[in-house]
């Protein structure tokens, strides 16, 4: 039986591209040393393993270029991809750097900064569908609970009202606060604003982070618990300080 290929399209469409905010956590690297490395990611992933598990993230050479620190990329390549992470893009890379990326078919970002750049080191947000995003710079106001799995992302500032579950993400350009208890993830000023904070009524968070600098649950042990706590960045440290 044929198949009338012209009427099926008219009849349903066969795909769409769209335009989208995808966060991707970028690696900069500050030495050459391939075994050191190694040491280093394996160390940072074992902190946070259900954040890292099965990311993309992008690798930066600039830093290495700048000190004209060689690196092999194949090799570079291989390293991320054994310690489970995937390397989706390069970007700092010198010609020779990035030829050898496309021989991998490892695309070249040319640009100057990466929008979905959370931080240098951040880690990544979990591949689940987005509940909400926002794109005007109005504070949003969310009155249910988020829910384990959900992602919020908002231009302005977040005052949410419910719990914030584990498992979930929320993100803000802006403030973040939460009017009850925070597990989850809450990153503020993630297009690098230094000043923005998160304020919430009980911290019990797997993942803080202002303008990519983070702490992660088994930092946090020992902090205030089951009080109003804000949360500032003072020289690229989390400062976590009691309200009242």
């Amino acid at each position: 039986m044929s198949i009338d290929t012209k009427k099926m399209y008219e009849i349903q469409s066969v795909l769409e591209i769209k335009s989208s905010t995808f966060f991707v956590p970028v690696l900069v690297l500050y030495t050459n040393d391939l075994v050191v490395i190694e040491q280093r990611l394996l160390q940072k992933i074992s902190q946070a393993p259900d954040f890292f598990r099965n990311s993309p993230i992008v690798f930066d050479l600039h830093e290495l270029n700048h000190h004209n620190d060689e690196i092999d990329v194949v090799k570079l390549v291989e390293l991320i991809r054994k310690s489970g992470l995937f390397p989706i893009g390069i970007r700092g890379g010198n010609e020779f750097q990035n030829a050898q990326a496309n021989s991998i078919f490892i695309p070249v970002d040319n640009t100057q900064s990466i929008a979905a750049e959370i931080s240098k080191t951040s880690v990544p947000t979990s591949q689940t569908v987005v509940k909400e995003v926002v794109v005007n710079n109005a504070a949003t106001l969310i009155t249910q609970p988020v829910r384990s799995g959900q992602r919020i992302y908002v231009s302005g500032d977040l005052i949410i009202l419910a719990q914030v579950s584990a498992g979930a993400e929320i993100m803000a350009e802006g403030n973040i606060h939460v009017y009850n208890t925070l597990r989850g993830r809450a990153l503020a000023g993630v297009q690098g604003d230094t000043n923005a904070r998160i304020f919430c009524f009980d911290l019990q968070a797997e993942l803080i982070s202002i303008a990519g600098d983070y702490k992660t649950s088994e930092d946090l042990k020992g902090t205030v618990e089951k009080k109003p706590v804000q949360i500032y960045l003072q020289n690229h440290a989390l400062i976590i300080k009691e309200l009242g």
